[in-house]
C-alpha cells in the first residue's frame, strides 16, 4: 500500500511544546485528536510533563482539592519500589497505588495547511477532577451537527476510565464526567446516529480472563451506554496478536464504517490496521486487514521515549484521501496521506 509520509515529519516534537509547569520538562506531544474548524485543523495533543528527577524520582499529582499540582518524591534505593520502568513508580506491597513520573494534559495546535502547526500557550483541558489525579490522555474528537464530542482517558490512582467532554469552539468547554469507568480506554464515537441510536467503539482491559480488544455499545444521550457487545479480538501469529483499541473516528464509507485501529504484537510494536463495520449495524464486522496499513518504519517511528509506535486518533478525508494524524514513539506527532480506496481494497 502506498503511504506518504510528510516532509515536514515529525510535526510536532516535545520541543516545541513550552511547559505549563515550572520546572517542568516536556516529554511528550502525541496522540492528538483531528478535527476542522472553520479554516483551521485543530490538533487536541496529548502533551506529558515530568518534574526533573535525580538521587530521587519524582512523580506529579493533581490535588482536586486545593487545585494546584503536587510532586512526590521516591527515593532510588528504597527497594519497597520498582523503578525499572521509567513511566511509573510500583509499589512491591499491594496496599499502595502505583504513580506515574509525568503528568498529561490536553493542549490544542492549529494549522491552516495540515502540515504547519502553532501550539497554544495554554491548557485547552486540565485534570479537575479526582478521577484525574495522573492526567488526561489520548482524546478523539467526533462532530456530531455543530458540536465536538471529545472522549479521553481520565488517569488517577483508581484505574483508567473513559471521560467526555463537548465543545462548539474549542474555546468553551462542557463537562459530561465518566462515560465507562476503569478499566477502559479507547474510545470512538461514531459522528452519526445510527437507527436512532448514538454508538461508541470502547476496550475494556480485562484483569483475569480476556485480552485488550474493541466492543461496541450503544446509547441515546451519549451519557449512558448498553449493549455492549464484543467487537474485534486479537489474531495469534499477527501484528495485532497482544492487544488492539480503536484509533480514529470511524469514516463513512458507500462500503460500510471504516475504523483505522491500532494494534501491538508479543514485541509491543504499534501498527495501524482497518476493520470495515456495516453501515447500519456497525456491530457486523465485514473485512479486516490482514496486514498493517501503517507500521513503524521511519526513524522517529521507531526511536523515542517508547519506540517502534505508530499510533493513531484522529484523521481527515478529501475525496480518496486519508490524512492519518498519527503519534510516534511515544514522543511527537506525524502524518501520512494513504489513499481510501487502496484501505478498503486491501480488507478481507
Amino acid at each position: 500500500m502506498r503511504v506518504y509520509r510528510y516532509e515536514q515529519n515529525p510535526l510536532i516534537t516535545p520541543k516545541d511544546v513550552k511547559p505549563l509547569h515550572e520546572g517542568f520538562e516536556v516529554i511528550g506531544a502525541f496522540n492528538a485528536g483531528i478535527a476542522r474548524l472553520g479554516d483551521e485543523i485543530i490538533m487536541l495533543l496529548r502533551v506529558a510533563e515530568r518534574p526533573p528527577s535525580d538521587d530521587v524520582v519524582r512523580a506529579p499529582v493533581f490535588d482536586p482539592v486545593h487545585k494546584r499540582m503536587v510532586v512526590l518524591e521516591f527515593n532510588r534505593l528504597d527497594d519497597r519500589y520498582d523503578l525499572k520502568d521509567p513511566r511509573a513508580i510500583v509499589p512491591r506491597s499491594a496496599g499502595e497505588p502505583a504513580h506515574l513520573t509525568s503528568i498529561s494534559y490536553l493542549r490544542i495546535a492549529r494549522s491552516p495547511d495540515g502540515r504547519h502547526f502553532q501550539v497554544d500557550d495554554h491548557a485547552f483541558l486540565y485534570p479537575e477532577t479526582s478521577l484525574e489525579t495522573f492526567g488526561l490522555e489520548d482524546p478523539r474528537i467526533a462532530q456530531i451537527g455543530d458540536t465536538y464530542y471529545i472522549t479521553y482517558s481520565s488517569v488517577s490512582e483508581n484505574g483508567v476510565g473513559v471521560g467526555l467532554v463537548s465543545t462548539r469552539d474549542f474555546q468553551n468547554v462542557v463537562r459530561h464526567g465518566l462515560i465507562f469507568p476503569p478499566e477502559n480506554k479507547d474510545t470512538v464515537l461514531f459522528p452519526d446516529r445510527i437507527g436512532g441510536k448514538y454508538y461508541a467503539l470502547h476496550r475494556p482491559v480485562p484483569c483475569s480472563l480476556g485480552k485488550p480488544e474493541i466492543w461496541i455499545a450503544e446509547s441515546d444521550n451519549l451519557l449512558q451506554w448498553g449493549n455492549h457487545r464484543h467487537l474485534l479480538g486479537c489474531r495469534h501469529g499477527h501484528w495485532d496478536s497482544r492487544r488492539i483499541g480503536a484509533g480514529t473516528v470511524p469514516i463513512r464509507t458507500e462500503m460500510g464504517w471504516l475504523e483505522l485501529y491500532h494494534g501491538a504484537d508479543q514485541q509491543d510494536r504499534y501498527c495501524m490496521g482497518a476493520v470495515l463495520l456495516d453501515l447500519n449495524d456497525p456491530g457486523k464486522v465485514i473485512a479486516r486487514s490482514e496486514e498493517p496499513i501503517l507500521l513503524p518504519e521511519a526513524a522517529y517511528e521507531r526511536d523515542g521515549f517508547f519506540g517502534n509506535v505508530v499510533f493513531s486518533c484522529g484523521a481527515l478525508v478529501d475525496g480518496d484521501v486519508v490524512r492519518l494524524y498519527y503519534g510516534v514513539a511515544d514522543t511527537s506527532m506525524a502524518c501520512a496521506e494513504l489513499s481510501l480506496q487502496e484501505i478498503l481494497r486491501s480488507l478481507h
